[in-house]
């Protein structure tokens, strides 16, 4: 979970005023994504080789343990190769900042303008990654699962959706875009399943109804 918390009620606002300007379009012909995530059939298996255990403690958890939006290249962190990753006709400043370009937000089927309008989510939310495990990693594990470009952990998606979402795994959250939780529960096993994560019974369970539906 990414995102200026402070914006939130802002966000809120102005959401509501461009779906009713009709700013929010459907889905581009051809949309740049995250990596794609392995089959249903390999997430299946994946899910299966996963440690069940019952969710760990928050203590300790705080964001700065997890160093996020690393540079990337030249003058471009994290974030802003996400932003160039996943929209179409992006224009990047000196800066490596998006000054143009158009998202389409895979979670609730939005389609933005402005950078400022999205966030980038960590699919398995850092929080969440702390409870199931990564509470014991090193700061350098940590920091690369919080940057992780090669697995499909991050996305550029509708801030307050994603704010939303929090640090919610799949049994209390999964997109209300119903034709991409295939795909969601895809990336969550996939990533899970790379960092050697837990996953709780009713994550599971939630994980095992949408893959069996795919």
């Amino acid at each position: 979970m990414s995102g200026v918390y402070a914006r939130r009620i802002a966000v809120l606002a102005a959401s509501a005023a461009l779906t009713a300007t009709g700013v929010l379009a459907t889905a581009p012909a051809a949309q740049a994504a995250p990596p794609t995530p392995v089959s249903a059939a390999t997430a299946r298996a994946y899910l299966g080789q996963l440690t069940v255990r019952a969710e760990g403690s928050s203590s300790g958890y705080d964001r700065d343990l997890f160093p996020h939006w690393s540079t990337q290249s030249g003058a471009c962190n994290t974030r802003e190769v996400v932003l160039k990753r996943d929209g179409v006709n992006v224009v990047q400043d000196s800066s490596c900042a998006a000054t143009s370009g158009t998202w389409y937000s895979e979670y609730d089927g939005a389609t933005w303008s402005a950078a400022s309008d999205l966030d980038i989510d960590h699919v398995v939310a850092l929080s969440e990654a702390w409870r199931s495990g990564a509470s014991a990693w090193t700061t350098p594990q940590r920091q690369a699962f919080a940057n992780d470009l090669t697995r499909p952990q991050l996305i550029a998606v509708t801030d307050n959706v994603n704010q939303a979402k929090g640090d919610l795994d799949p049994a209390e959250w999964m997109p209300s875009r119903t034709a991409y939780r295939c795909t969601y529960a895809r990336m969550w096993v996939q990533v899970k399943h790379h960092w050697k994560l837990t996953v709780d019974t009713a994550e599971k369970s939630a994980l095992q109804s949408v893959l069996n539906g795919c």
